[in-house]
């Protein structure tokens, strides 16, 4: 691919976007920051706050604990902080400067109550609006689609800042991910100037690796990564699995390191890196091709979620394990064709693992997505694969991408809604 080319320059933009740091679970996170950007435009701490939100927001707040507060969860919690302490500039990372006092007036103003929350039926999957009162002032911040795509801001009614959709299902992104296949990542992949990713890639490897490492080595959520390590002892599938499931088990857990995301996610950033991390490390290879396999992985991750959407009953550990699978088969020297084979036998393994929303439990499905990716891989790079006809598998693998697309997108709607009516049934 030439470096000059449209379609070069927009995998890269792609990548600029979409790899980016995030302190916690970026849904209570864009609630936090949606909260923050409301009371930035209030000027004041308010007296009332409302969150309104998507059954898909509510399914990930609920289990998760808010990075900086020990033990909170909720969207309520994630609401008073981000009014209290966050710093909206900071975006993803609104809580960074949350201090110790912080929490213990979070705590306080959570039971009194100030802050309600309300679902937004029938609407896009990722969709916050947060509306704040003090006195006869007040501010809405409403953000749709992406986790912090505002689109809509509004002070004493008047509206200060709006921006419309075009599909009010998908992400529209402004950077035409249209334009990815399988195909060309791959040659994207083989051709990209080094020092137009190295960075990037650089920090994905550094922090992905240091969460992966702190839910390794101290006790966080249910210890998958480190049981795993304990009970199959240091192989490299091992490994490969471990350190991604021991980074969510901190992330998820409260764990205040930031981490790299993919898709929104960085449950899917650590699952689309780890594992290749880890195997690079093991095959010896240069640092350069570890740096264009990070690049299949990502690429082939977010591909995928492009059809599915940011949020959905469809698990994006799947996803970004399948682009890890890939990865691996470019690092063990596997052609365009093989690396097509081990999407496709990952796909058609694992489709079905739910979202049940953000909460320790990711970690085991990361675990399980990595293995199968791993398999994939192993049947891959042995030239073989399921066919055509086969469930979901279609003739070509951009054909069974669509599928999975179609399936987490529009199949997946009533189990979504089930799930979350299971989740929030107190009984």
């Amino acid at each position: 691919m030439n470096q000059q080319d449209h379609k070069y320059q927009t995998y890269l933009a792609i990548l600029k976007e979409e790899l980016v740091p995030a302190l916690g679970c970026t849904e209570p996170i864009a609630i936090a920051y949606a909260s923050a950007k409301a009371k930035e435009l209030l000027g004041d701490f308010p007296d009332t706050i409302t969150v309104a939100a998507s059954g898909n927001i509510i399914k990930n707040v609920k289990g998760v604990i808010v990075p900086q507060t020990g033990n909170l969860r909720g969207i309520e919690a994630s609401a008073i902080l981000g009014a209290l302490a966050g710093t909206a500039a900071k975006k993803l990372e609104v809580l960074t400067n949350v201090q110790k006092e912080d929490v213990e007036k979070t705590k306080t103003l959570l039971a009194q109550g100030i802050c309600q929350v309300q679902l937004i039926p029938n609407t896009v999957n990722l969709h916050i609006i947060v509306t704040m009162q003090k006195g006869p002032q007040s501010t809405l911040v409403e953000i749709k689609n992406e986790h912090t795509a505002i689109s809509r801001m509004e002070k004493n009614g008047e509206i200060l800042f709006q921006q419309e959709t075009n599909d009010p299902e998908l992400a529209q992104a402004p950077i035409d991910r249209s334009l990815l296949t399988v195909a060309d990542i791959y040659d994207f992949a083989q051709s990209a100037q080094i020092a137009d990713v190295k960075e990037i890639l650089d920090a994905q490897i550094e922090y992905n690796t240091r969460i992966a490492e702190e839910g390794l080595q101290h006790a966080y959520g249910a210890n998958v990564g480190a049981t795993l390590l304990e009970s199959y002892g240091e192989d490299i599938i091992t490994l490969a699995k471990a350190y991604p499931a021991a980074g969510s088990d901190a992330r998820m857990s409260g764990c205040v390191m930031p981490v790299i995301i993919n898709s929104g996610s960085g449950n899917q950033g650590m699952a689309a890196s780890l594992p290749v991390i880890k195997y690079a490390q093991h095959l010896a290879v240069t640092q350069e091709k570890l740096y264009r396999a990070l690049l299949i992985s990502n690429l082939v991750a977010i591909h995928q979620k492009t059809g599915i959407g940011r949020l959905s009953a469809y698990c994006g550990a799947v996803s970004a394990a399948c682009g890890s699978g890939a990865a691996i088969t470019y690092l063990y020297d596997g052609n365009l064709a093989q690396i097509e084979k081990t999407i496709t036998n990952t796909l058609a393994n694992v489709s079905g693992i739910v979202c049940d929303g953000a909460k320790p439990s990711c970690a085991a499905k990361i675990a399980s997505a990595v293995d199968a990716a791993i398999m994939a891989h192993n049947m891959a790079i042995k030239d073989k694969s399921f066919q055509p006809g086969e469930g979901i598998v279609k003739e070509n693998v951009e054909k069974t991408i669509q599928s999975i697309g179609k399936l987490g997108r529009d199949g997946m709607k009533e189990t979504d809604t089930e799930i979350l009516r299971i989740m929030i049934d107190e009984k």
